[in-house]
Parts: C-alpha cells; structure tokens; sequence
C-alpha cells in the first residue's frame, strides 16, 4: 500500500469530507469500542491527520481530543498509507520520546482510512499500556475494520450530498458538478438549465395545514419518479430546495425547440400528479456560459425564470434578463427602505389640499409619502408603496407616516390652521392587532383630536378580510377618527357591505374624473356614484381634477370636495402653510 500523494490533495479531500471538528457520532463510536474489545486493548481512535495536528473523530482510553502530528505514529501511517505496529514503543528509537511514550503507551497499532481514490485521511488505531506481538491476521482484521470506518465516512458524506426523499443529489452537489464541467467542456459554451418549481409556497403552506407534510413527500416522489424515466439513467437532476429540482438539457440543443419540450415534460407532471388540482407546477429554463457564470447565480436566475413562469398560461418560461433587472430593483428598493426608516432623511411628507368645491376654501390635506435614495434619487410612490404594503416594513411604515404627519398637524393647529389632515392606511395596517391603540397613542402624545385625523383605506384592502377589516374600522370610528374609502369605484366590494363599514367620505377615483368633460357615460357614472355616496350618508371628495371645466361640472353633480393639481399640488410642509392661507384670505 506504500506510496506517493499529494498533501494538499489529501487535505483537500479531508476537508471535503467535513469531518473535522464535528460532534461524536455513535456510528463511528461504535466501531472505536468494538476494536478496543477485540483486541484487549483499553485504548483505539479514530485518528484523523489534519495539517498540524491528530484529531480524534472517535475515542476509548484517550482523555485529549488531539495531539501534535509531529511524533505521532497515526501520521506515520498517513503518509505509508499502510499498517504500522510498534509492538513495543518504549524501545522504539523514534517513538520512545514522543507524547505517546509518555503517556504510558507500550504497545500502537494504526491502518490506514483510504478513500476510494486511495487518499489516506487518518487512521484506525489501537493502543496499550504492555508490549505485545501482533500477528499478520490481526493486522489484517485492523485493515477491514479501518475500511469499516471509511464505509461509514462515504455513507455519511454521500447522505449528505443525496436528498433520501428523491435520491436525487442536492444543491451541493450540483454546484460541484457545474463547476466541475469546465473540466471535460469548452470553457464558455453555452448550456441550458432546468428549474422545476412543484408548488408555489402559498399552495405548500395550505396543502400542509390541510393534508400535512405527507402530501410534500408524496409530490416529490412522484416528481422525482417522472423525472428520473424523462432523463433516463445517463443525464442527473438535483434537488435544490424543498419542492425545486433543477437538471441540464442536453448539449446543443436549441432554445425554442427544448422549451416546447419542457413543456410536453411539464404535461406529463401534471397529469401523473396526484396533488394537481392544489399545486401549480411551473418551469424556469436560462441559458449560462461554461466557467463564465457561478452556479449560485445560475440557479438565482433560474428560480427566476419559475417564478416568472407562474404568471404565464404555458408555465414556461425562458429567463429575462429585463425581469431580473425588475426583480432586482425591487429587492433593493425594499432593501433600502429599511434604511431608509432608520435614516429619516430619506424620507419625508408632502401634503396635498382638499378643498371645499362651492367656496374653495381648504377644509385639509392628504399626507403624501416622498422618498429620496441616495443612489437612485426620488423613487415614485407607485413604485415602492406596493412593495412595502406586504412586507414588515408596513407597519413602521406607517408609524412613521403618522407621527411625522401629527407632528406638522400639531403646528399648523398651534397656529390658527383650521384643517382635517389624511394619512393612508393598507391591508397590512388593518390585520395589526395593536392599530387603534398605537393610533390614540400617537393621537394623545401629539395633543390632537381624534376628528382630525382622516385614515384613507382602500376597498380592496377593506375587502381583502372583511370580516376583521369591519371590527378595526368600528373601534376607529367608536373613537372618533375620521374614516375615508379611497379610489373608491377601482375595487370589488359590494354596496350591501359598503353601507355596513363606518366610513364618512368617499374619494372617487381620478380614473372616473378624468373623462367626465368628454364622456357623456362617464359623467353619468360620476353623477350616480356621488348621488348613491350622499343616499348613503357618506361626503364626497372627487381626486384627479385639473381643469375649471371638470370642476364646474363636478360642482353641478353635488360633489362636496375635491383634490387635484387644479387646486393645489403636493407641496411641502412651509409651502402648503403659505398656500393655505392664501387661499383661505387669512
């Protein structure tokens, strides 16, 4: 067995086996007591032979966790990857000096742990404190238990590279594998990956409270089934995630024509699956250079491409590198507005009139959400609102918005200002359990009456859970803070629900606004949704209006107020004050 190996190569792969510095396993203990039991002797290890230094996977007799590799015979044993014997150590000329001779040791045994490439890691040892002889049969006996020890080390390090539910490798071992093609393929050639996404998380989440975690396993055994006999036994697919398996389309093959057969293989998923009526299978394929692109990014592109997929009718998709620029910028937006929370110079209000349509006089304000990034400059409302609506981020969010709102209306009041002031709340706020406490907390900390406090809420978000939407919006109500349906008309709740919420203003959204000086429907549209609010007993705002004619003829259907640049854009904080009391003759 004596021969040559690199040490690096041989550290390498002992660090590869990941090994080191890791827990006691009774696999391996197992193996340690029966050898010392075997031999009589009180001592054995697993000895396995780092850099500078013998560490102990397994141990009986030996009280350290490691000894210095110099002087110690495991490492002998590395480097011969052979048995060695010293069958009397006190009388050894190179070892009667060493740690082990010191410790009281007579008697060592070590046969090397070989990989299946022959690299030696360590050793399997045995010791004792009286000389003894050791035959050619216990020699060999300590050489199958060695290869007992290093089966259990390749069990071990291929469980961890092998999903038990699929059989599949895993995500490890696909990016080794990618990596690994550089080796055999021209550097820069272009190959396809296939990313399957089983469920979508929202469908795993239901499926598991409803049938638990069997219906996980039983969808990727089936998937795992059907895959396995599309790819046949010459071409891999991993496991990359919980319900994600992800294999390499054959080389060369063209893009539109292997996207016809993902979706023929995506078919067969489908009809095979027992859980198809509750799961969305979808598939994501992106094309990557050999050496040229990490497999990390490979397979974010990848999981992608699915994602994209779940909102197309195929369930297909090729990978966008414009939707990946959108999905990124999206991140980073959320990304950055944390920060920007903890960074109020990002942030800031700009408040926009309400005016009365009959007397043009200022009754209040919308309090407007601006954000500047350091980097990206001003970011539209429309653009990152909806991001951090479903997120965390909405209910500090919001805190936010509303101090810093009451603060500006706490001045304006101390200053004869004579306003209602608008603040919008989500879906988010309204499934928050402490809302109406934080709300009257801020409310009495900021020394402002509930009724001047107007919490815009649109239908959908009301609609979204209605039920628990009704009982924040009543306790809001019961404690005298002003409630406003916005965009009123763009959503879907029914006017029998509607005429149950405690609202007092309806906004009518500027799509409706908008056309009523051109379209006769449009204006009877407006005309009925301002008559069916006041049957109601609901006031009016009308959004959008920009031009003297819309505001006339908005003004002859009955409606009570209005907001739009024709009266006032969003301004700043002095700006609006100077604006108001322009406007108000004060």
């Amino acid at each position: 067995m004596a021969g040559t190996q690199s040490e690096a190569v041989r550290l390498a792969a002992l660090q590869e086996l990941r090994l080191l510095d890791t827990p006691s396993s009774e696999s391996f203990d197992r193996i340690t007591r029966m050898a010392s039991q075997l031999f009589g002797l009180p001592s054995a290890a697993v000895s396995l032979t780092d850099r500078d230094r013998q560490w102990f996977k397994s141990r009986v007799g030996i009280d350290v966790t490691s000894m210095p590799r110099e002087g110690a015979p495991c490492a002998e044993v590395t480097a011969t990857r052979d048995v060695l014997v010293l069958s009397d150590i006190a009388q050894d000329p190179v070892y009667r000096d060493t740690p082990l001779a010191q410790s009281g040791a007579r008697f060592y045994a070590g046969a090397p742990l070989l990989t299946h490439n022959g690299l030696a890691i360590g050793s399997l040892c045995i010791a004792g404190s009286e000389p003894r002889q050791f035959s050619t049969a216990e020699a060999a006996m300590l050489r199958d238990m060695a290869a007992m020890v290093m089966a259990q080390v390749e069990l071990q390090h291929a469980y961890g590279r092998i999903d038990p539910l699929s059989g599949f490798p895993n995500r490890t071992q696909f990016v080794e594998d990618l990596n690994d093609l550089v080796l055999t393929e021209p550097m820069g050639s272009q190959r396809l990956v296939v990313f399957v996404d089983l469920a979508s998380p929202e469908e795993l989440s239901h499926a598991a409270r409803v049938i638990g975690a069997s219906f996980l396993d039983e969808l990727v055994r089936e998937a795992s089934q059907i895959l396995r006999s599309a790819l046949g036994p010459a071409r891999t697919a991993y496991m990359i995630g919980t319900s994600q398996i992800a294999f390499l389309a054959r080389r060369d093959v063209a893009e539109d024509a292997y996207i016809g057969l993902v979706a023929s293989m995506l078919g067969a998923i489908r009809s095979n699956a027992s859980s198809r009526f509750v799961t969305t299978v979808a598939i994501g394929v992106v094309p990557f250079k050999l050496g040229q692109t990490d497999p990390g990014d490979v397979l974010r592109l990848a999981h992608c491409a699915a994602q994209d997929a779940r909102l197309m009718d195929t369930k297909v998709s090729l990978y966008s590198p414009e939707q990946d620029a959108l999905h990124r910028r999206r991140f980073d937006l959320l990304n950055g507005f944390g920060q920007a929370l903890e960074e109020a110079s990002q942030l800031s209000l700009v408040f926009q009139p309400r005016v009365a349509l009959n007397t043009g006089l200022c009754l209040g304000a919308e309090a407007l959400l601006r954000w500047t990034h350091p980097e990206l400059g001003s970011v539209s409302p429309g653009e990152f609102i909806p991001l951090i609506e479903r997120m965390s981020l909405a209910k500090p969010t919001t805190t936010w918005v509303l101090d810093t709102a009451l603060t500006q209306l706490a001045a304006w009041l101390s200053h004869g200002m004579d306003l209602i002031l608008s603040v919008n709340v989500s879906a988010g706020n309204l499934n928050e359990a402490d809302l109406v406490d934080r709300i009257m907390g801020l409310l009495a900390r900021h020394g402002i009456p509930p009724y001047r406090l107007e919490l815009e809420v649109t239908e959908s978000a009301v609609m979204e859970d209605a039920g628990h939407a009704l009982e924040q919006l009543q306790r809001l109500s019961a404690a005298g803070i002003r409630l406003a349906i916005d965009d009123f008309g763009t959503g879907y709740s029914s006017l029998s629900y509607l005429q149950a919420l405690p609202f007092d203003v309806v906004k009518i959204d500027r799509s409706f606004v908008a056309g009523c000086a051109e379209d006769a429907r449009q204006r009877s549209l407006v005309a009925t949704m301002i008559t069916l609010s006041h049957d109601l007993g609901y006031r009016v705002v009308a959004e959008g209006i920009e031009t003297q004619e819309t505001a006339d003829l908005i003004l002859g259907m009955g409606c009570d107020e209005s907001q739009g640049y024709f009266f006032g854009r969003p301004m700043k904080a002095e700006e609006f004050e100077f604006w108001y009391r322009s406007n108000s003759n004060q």
